[in-house]
């Protein structure tokens, strides 16, 4: 029998999409109206007057006179805002700084405002809404989710709170969920991450888990350690876990892992959260792609990535975007980020309507050689290369030898497998054959005799986790790049099987 959470989950449900259709119907209005709100409201700040806001009619007005910037660019503003100043990039002051560790600034400081904060709460709930509307599926509201997050526990500077994003959003749940929601605050609160993972494996063991969400590589290590308690399966665990929630990196690389630990298949959700904004979530389950949140305060711009780093790349909205072409999203929000460049590259997969995946990270790539790989690309060879065998990967990363000891330059992947292959060089063979397919410089460098094909480096057991923890990066929102253009991530890497 239906409880009367579960009858009211779906009724909001539906009324959530009709309003999602709505603006999704009208993509290129919406954005218009986005555009013109955020202008107007911004036109008496700082920014706004150093950039003339106030003459501004038309987005070719806006191209000519807000320059794309990165964090770097901005920062003069951003210190500004830090210091306590008030009306300088958006009205009034943050209510948040979202705190990252940015790899060449240092700590970045992204304002969030009383503005731009309902919209990172309103995405996720809408995701979950979505997914109730399409499968009808909403038994799950009445067990235990849990959320693995960053610590709540926030400090205050020039008056204003700042922490992880997703230790600030933990202050957001709905009070409708509150009773559901796992872990408990003091839970949460722990810093030292396998400390935190312990605990939470204490907690949800006896619980009717239902949703369980964060960043795969970290719901993979609090699996591990379920299964290393229990001898059991995830899903024998939590016999009602059915869906995954996930966010920050692709899941694709993981998934097989993920159905054995788990033992089953179950749906996912993904989403693509940043401190910068909540830009999209999956609507469907069997379409490719997030849907692009064009109502939330956000007005997208878009540069093919393949120009991005020439003298003038030209800038284009959401109506002269194609499909399948690799783009920098550049954003400009109701936080007050403008023209900024959030470092990710995306692919529209869809335009009716606009759903993107995420390809990659402008600074990620390896184009030592001029062969412009990008992540996407890498992800796919090994999903290609490793399907319908028993070959686990656990996690990986490419770098480039440019110098080696014999013979032709290529690239290094380092793999740490759950389940290796019996012919390692087999298995380099396909993933080359892949990424050759899939990306012709690379084909023509591989014909032409300046690349050899790949080599795989292995990495021993937890070898990544033991990385990412003696650079301080074990947990919260924090990811392995895919790829890097040098070798500094694997440079007298120690974990080397």
């Amino acid at each position: 029998m239906i409880s009367l959470k579960s009858a009211l989950a779906k009724l909001f449900a539906k009324l959530i999409y009709n309003r999602i259709q709505k603006w999704t119907n009208n993509p290129v209005e919406t954005q218009q109206k986005v555009f013109k709100e955020l202008i107007k409201k911004a036109s008496e700040t700082t920014f706004g007057k150093d950039h003339d806001f106030i003459s501004i009619n038309s987005y070719d007005e806006f191209v000519k006179r807000v320059p794309i910037r990165d964090y770097e660019d901005l920062k003069p503003y951003v210190e500004q805002v830090v210091a306590g100043k008030e009306d300088i990039l958006w009205k009034g002051k943050p209510i948040y700084f979202a705190k990252t560790s940015g790899t060449t600034s240092g700590s970045k400081y992204i304002p969030i405002t009383k503005d731009s904060m309902p919209y990172h709460i309103e995405a996720a709930r809408n995701a979950i809404l979505l997914y109730i509307h399409e499968t009808g599926n909403s038994k799950f509201v009445d067990g235990k989710m849990i959320f693995l997050q960053g610590s709540p526990i926030l400090e205050t500077k020039n008056g204003i709170q700042l922490g992880r994003l997703s230790g600030i959003v933990a202050h957001y749940v709905p009070k409708y969920l509150q009773k559901n929601r796992m872990p408990s605050y003091e839970t949460n609160c722990i810093e030292d991450w396998e400390t935190k993972v312990d605990a939470i494996v204490e907690e949800t063991l006896p619980e009717n888990m239902t949703i369980i969400s964060g960043i795969p590589s970290w719901v993979q290590m609090y699996f591990e350690k379920l299964q290393q308690k229990t001898g059991k399966k995830v899903g024998d665990i939590f016999k009602n876990f059915n869906l995954f929630i996930f966010g920050g990196v692709n899941y694709e690389p993981y998934r097989a892992k993920f159905e054995n630990l788990i033992g089953r298949k179950v749906h996912s959700i993904e989403l693509y959260p940043a401190s910068e904004g909540f830009f999209g979530f999956q609507d469907k389950q069997n379409e490719k792609g997030m849907l692009l949140q064009l109502n939330s305060g956000i007005f997208y711009e878009f540069v093919k990535a393949d120009d991005f780093f020439s003298e003038n790349p030209k800038r284009i909205t959401i109506k002269d975007v194609e499909l399948g072409v690799n783009y920098v999203m550049i954003i400009s929000t109701n936080a007050g980020l403008w023209a900024y460049n959030i470092g990710d590259t995306v692919e529209f997969t869809s335009l009716k309507p606009y759903r993107v995946i995420v390809s990659g990270r402008i600074k990620h790539f390896i184009s030592a050689f001029g062969e412009h790989v990008i992540g996407k690309e890498v992800e796919e060879a090994l999903k290609e290369a490793t399907h319908q065998t028993n070959i686990r990967v656990s996690e990986f990363t490419v770098a480039p030898q440019i110098h080696p000891e014999k013979g032709l330059p290529y690239h290094e992947w380092f793999i740490e497998f759950e389940n290796e292959p019996e012919d390692m060089d087999e298995l380099a063979k396909k993933i080359d054959q892949s990424l050759q397919k899939q990306n012709s410089y690379y084909f023509d460098l591989i014909q032409g005799k300046v690349l050899q094909p790949l080599k795989i480096t292995k990495v021993k057991k937890d070898g990544f986790q033991d990385y990412m923890k003696s650079i301080g990066k074990l947990g919260g929102q924090n990811k392995l790049p895919r790829l890097s253009n040098d070798r500094k991530i694997v440079e007298g890497f120690p974990y080397i099987n």
